[in-house]
């Protein structure tokens, strides 16, 4: 059964590959590592489109691994607002020091683990996809594809044993890279969450759910947790014509990002909701917003700053607030608060 995967799935995609700015198409060298490791780090949890303008906009502005090392921090994180997940783009600045310190990328898997904010996925990733090295490559599409193939029956996350063991038993020793592309193609463009193109699929015929009549059912998840609900204020405080940001702390939910100021919510309770300083504020509504373990009611209120803020934070004209580099939380709640 494997050789016949691997070779119909490695047809399919010398014909049907994805064309897309990170990748090199089947038959040409593999791409710079650089560009491998970069949209692995983006892509996580984050769609294909959406993922696209950053990737080209990051190559622009830092064309390699030694300008991304030698950027700040806080253009990085500016850059990568709006991506979500900003933990990543800081350990995308302490991978890229660490790697230009090296002089090279790792080639292997267990040395690219070694390197700071790269797991067991992003390592086998790159090691297929930019050094052809033989790696068991698993992402959310794969995960889906191999538990129809297999028809895995147990539960996600308990599944994933059993799914990476079947992964490995279809990998080929030749054309990783090419081969966990291929997978990761075909759950995005076939085998997807809903209504399979089972007619479509070089897999067809091997496919276990399909034999049994209900591909689409797989893999089973296991049912969600509700997640609470914080309550939490932001403060939009505006004085000849600019706003008033501060820093996040480095570490935490944001961190590093410029934000307006808050009351100090967080995933574990709401916010004091006490402002600032005392003075006429003025509603301009609640932004709702869903983080990875906790969703937020952010109300958003707005006040003619009289004075000086107190703490740390700068003045930034709002005409220029998109380069600020809000995160998207933030920047739906300026966009609210300047409606008003």
């Amino acid at each position: 059964m494997a050789a016949t995967v691997s070779d119909n799935l490695l047809d399919w995609y010398d014909a049907n590959a994805r064309e897309l700015p990170w990748r090199a198409q089947p038959g040409t060298p593999q791409p710079e590592p650089y560009r491998v490791w970069l949209s692995e780090v983006m892509l996580q949890q984050t769609t294909v489109a959406a993922v696209k303008p950053y990737f080209e906009a990051f190559l622009a502005r830092w064309p390699n691994v030694e300008a991304l090392a030698a950027a700040p921090e806080e253009d990085v994180m500016a850059a990568w607002a709006g991506l979500g997940y900003y933990s990543r783009a800081r350990n995308l600045v302490k991978c890229a020091r660490a790697v230009a310190e090296l002089g090279h990328f790792p080639e292997t898997e267990s040395d690219l683990r070694k390197l700071p904010g790269l797991g067991a996925y992003t390592a086998a990733a790159i090691a297929a996809i930019a050094f052809e090295k033989r790696a068991v490559v698993v992402d959310a599409n794969v995960e889906r594809v191999v538990a129809r193939l297999f028809a895995i029956e147990e539960p996600l996350p308990a599944a994933r044993k059993a799914i990476r063991i079947a992964a490995d038993a279809i990998t080929p020793d030749m054309r990783a890279g090419d081969f966990a592309q291929a997978m990761m193609d075909l759950g995005a463009t076939i085998c997807t969450t809903r209504d399979p193109r089972c007619l479509l699929c070089p897999l067809s015929n091997a496919c276990k759910a399909r034999a049994e009549g209900d591909p689409g059912r797989l893999p089973v998840k296991a049912p969600k947790k509700a997640k609470p609900v914080r309550q939490g204020q932001a403060y939009w405080m505006e004085n000849d014509g600019a706003v008033w940001l501060v820093r996040r702390p480095g570490t935490g939910i944001l961190g590093g990002m410029r934000a307006l100021p808050d009351d100090g919510w967080n995933a574990r309770s709401s916010g004091s909701m006490q402002t600032p300083s005392p003075g006429i504020w003025e509603s301009a509504g609640v932004v709702r917003h869903t983080f990875t373990h906790f969703s937020l009611e952010l109300t958003v209120l707005t006040s003619l700053a009289a004075s000086q803020p107190e703490g740390q934070g700068e003045w930034w004209p709002i005409d220029s607030l998109d380069e600020a580099g809000l995160p998207t939380l933030f920047a739906k709640a300026a966009r609210l608060a300047q409606s008003g």
